[in-house]
């Protein structure tokens, strides 16, 4: 008896013909083998080109892809097939649902790539510029982020799946007060970390002044920030505490002012004393970092006739406007002492009457 493919193709099981499932086999079965050869082929190609490409773009749209797996081109061939059928609606969302969870799974994976690359390329240029704490902003930023994209992936799918969403919000939404109101300490420290790295009152390496304390940054980390001591000791201040006072930044100080003061004995004539500005400004036009502001007779002292000097270090560096200071002392008792004029010092002299 020959084998009637008329009758089989003709032949209805559950509302579909032969020809119909006849059909949505090779849907199925074309899309597959479609996908299967741009994972293969096509994607191996996009590698070698974008190998020969500049930018990075390229190479986070191949990763995106290429980190696409089988369930998901499955599941697509499956619901390009069953657009031919007439299928019963519980199978029909068995199958949307399916394609909604493995694609939102695939989309948040792809959006985290995004994230990945985007914390990557912000790293790379703050260990560049040597900036430890902005590194783990960065880091911490970015886990943040790829968590809340999959709190926010669920939510969706579980909204999509017909269930009421808005007592689970709400719900997220008091626990998220609870465990802030927990932890507030901790999260106060963590927000001032951001503040410290995007607003950058300080860097690593700057010398700052915090209240009563004094050092160069060494690390700005999530909770805390390390300051080195100029007595060699290791400060540990809350990142809460450095935003909330008043930070001196020594290193954002191109240059420094300074004052300094002089005393002479009385016994120095007038004559010698008018002679003094001049002396200061010779001195001064040999210091190479240094430039004279003003040099004036300021006041009658205790024991000593009392000048002000006022000039600016064009550093900010400590040891060299140490270093200019000295060359500053040193010139000036030279010079008086070659002019004869003498430093005042504490006397006291006692007239007695007879």
């Amino acid at each position: 008896m020959a084998f009637d493919y008329g009758q089989v193709l003709g032949y209805t099981f559950l509302g579909n013909t032969g020809k119909d499932y006849l059909m949505a086999l090779a849907v199925f079965l074309g899309v597959l083998i479609v996908l299967k050869i741009f994972k293969s082929y096509g994607i191996l190609q996009l590698k070698k080109i974008a190998k020969r490409s500049k930018t990075p773009i390229d190479d986070l749209v191949i990763k995106v892809f290429d980190e696409i797996h089988w369930p998901f081109y499955v599941l697509v061939a499956a619901y390009l097939a069953e657009r031919l059928l007439s299928l019963t609606p519980l199978l029909q969302k068995l199958i949307a649902y399916a394609i909604l969870i493995i694609g939102a799974y695939y989309v948040v994976r792809g959006l985290q790539d995004v994230v990945d690359y985007l914390g990557e390329r912000l790293i790379e240029r703050k260990k560049k510029q040597e900036k430890i704490a902005p590194i783990a902003a960065v880091q911490l930023i970015c886990s943040i982020v790829k968590a809340l994209l999959w709190v926010v992936a669920i939510i969706f799918i579980i909204a999509n799946l017909g269930f009421d969403v808005t007592s689970l919000v709400a719900g997220l939404g008091i626990g998220g007060i609870a465990i802030a109101l927990a932890l507030q300490n901790v999260l106060s420290d963590v927000f001032s970390s951001f503040s410290i790295s995007f607003d950058k009152p300080f860097e690593i390496g700057d010398f700052i002044i915090v209240g009563e304390h004094m050092g160069t940054v060494k690390q700005i980390g999530i909770k805390s920030t390390r300051i080195k001591a100029l007595q060699g000791e290791e400060i540990v201040i809350s990142n809460r505490e450095l935003t909330s006072t008043r930070i001196q930044n020594f290193k954002r100080m191109e240059r420094r002012r300074v004052v300094f003061k002089f005393g002479i004995t009385y016994s120095t004539p007038v004559k010698k004393m008018k002679k003094i500005p001049a002396m200061v400004g010779e001195i001064f036009k040999k210091v190479k970092l240094a430039d004279l502001d003003r040099v004036h007779f300021k006041e009658y002292g205790d024991f000593s006739l009392n000048y002000e000097v006022v000039y600016y270090v064009n550093t900010s560096d400590y040891n060299k406007y140490m270093d200019t200071q000295q060359e500053v002392n040193l010139d000036l008792k030279e010079t008086f002492e070659k002019e004869g004029i003498e430093f005042a010092y504490p006397t006291q002299t006692i007239f007695l009457n007879k």
